[in-house]
């Protein structure tokens, strides 16, 4: 097992770890920093749909028992836990559109995304815990990059399962508006079924056009 580095050492924030835990938020609170939130998206890489971006500040007295990478969890269990991090804790969510991710790219949508989630959150953060290599620019506060973030903070886990589940959620929706696609199966991903329905049907307005294949040789 890796022996996890001293907080003050460069790599505290980049080495991966067993599981996440709530170490990352208690060191900030001894460093004078509290609450702490956990942002983190769901959606990049699909071919059509919304990047959405959720950020959590969980109640360190009421911390839900099985955050984990959204990844990792069954649908099942995503959806229990998002329901008792909706009870238990200050959660917001925001989204980038197709349109906003053609517009700027995914990442720059991505983070953009992540930015306003924790501009609405109802109890303003001191500092935010961003899963990836980035903190999104114009954050309300300061915050703090943690690459495979969903695996080592409780609070990024559950900011990832609440994006994922609203994701899907809106993407089951999107399959009542335009059935052609199959979006209550795949999500926007561009899986066989996709593919086939968007060579038949041509793209619809959820989808990316600055993706291939969709994106056209030369733009």
């Amino acid at each position: 097992m890796a022996k996890r580095p001293a907080p003050d050492h460069p790599d505290f924030f980049t080495v991966p770890d067993t599981g996440p835990d709530f170490t990352l938020e208690e060191l900030m609170r001894k460093r004078g920093l509290w609450p702490i939130a956990g942002t983190d998206e769901a959606g990049r890489g699909p071919l059509a749909g919304p990047v959405v971006a959720a950020a959590v500040i969980l109640d360190p007295d009421a911390i839900p028992t099985g955050l984990n990478d959204s990844k990792k969890l069954t649908a099942a269990r995503r959806e229990a836990l998002y329901e008792e991090i909706l009870t238990t804790a200050t959660v917001s969510i925001a989204s980038s559109g197709a349109a906003h991710i053609d517009r700027r790219d995914i990442r720059k949508a991505s983070l953009d995304a992540m930015r306003r989630a924790v501009a609405g959150l109802a109890l303003r953060p001191a500092h935010v815990l961003c899963d990836g290599r980035d903190v999104p620019e114009g954050l309300i506060c300061s915050g703090s990059a943690v690459i495979k973030g969903d695996a080592r903070s409780l609070s990024i886990a559950a900011a990832s399962i609440i994006a994922k589940v609203m994701r899907d959620s809106m993407m089951d929706g999107a399959a009542n508006v335009f059935p052609a696609y199959g979006f209550d199966a795949h999500a926007g991903y561009g899986t066989k079924l996709h593919l086939n329905a968007i060579s038949e049907h041509g793209a619809c307005m959820l989808h990316r056009m600055s993706f291939r294949p969709l994106r056209r040789d030369g733009d």
